[in-house]
């Protein structure tokens, strides 16, 4: 397999915006340990490898456990973590597998025991981010080989 084309030399105004929100997301309060669990699960649901190795690779190197990102796919099955991870990874995948009944008032309700109106919101945009990196990675062929960091 190889990649098919490389999306930022062939679309270079489309994949800076991309990366605009990349790094709007940089800034925002979700924890970033946090924010590479959403990446990881939605890019396993999707089956995005190249995504699923950058940010296994970037989980690690802020001090992720093995433990969790190995459990992660089964991660209702492990007491490896909280409950507010649990309502993000559960609304990860309801937004993730969107076509599959929607986000249920029920994931929505225990996102908000949580997380206020606006860390939900920032939480959402770093879902719905990653399932459009998804999508070009997979479109693309992307191969993981190695990728670019955004600093």
């Amino acid at each position: 397999m190889e990649t098919r084309f490389f999306m930022e030399k062939a679309n270079p105004k489309g994949y800076t915006a991309m990366l605009g929100l990349e790094k709007y997301l940089m800034s925002t309060s979700i924890d970033k340990k946090l924010r590479e669990l959403i990446k990881i699960r939605a890019s396993q649901i999707n089956g995005c490898a190249f995504c699923i190795d950058m940010h296994t690779k970037d989980a690690r190197k802020i001090g992720e456990t093995e433990q969790r990102i190995y459990a992660l796919n089964a991660w209702r099955e492990t007491p490896f973590f909280t409950p507010e991870e649990r309502t993000v990874l559960a609304l990860t995948k309801a937004i993730t597998l969107v076509t599959e009944g929607h986000v249920a008032d029920s994931v929505y309700n225990e996102v908000r025991r949580y997380f206020d109106e606006t860390k939900t919101s920032e939480i959402i945009m770093a879902i719905v981010t990653i399932n459009a990196w998804n999508r070009i990675a997979i479109a693309t062929r992307k191969i993981p080989l190695s990728y670019i960091e955004i600093t």
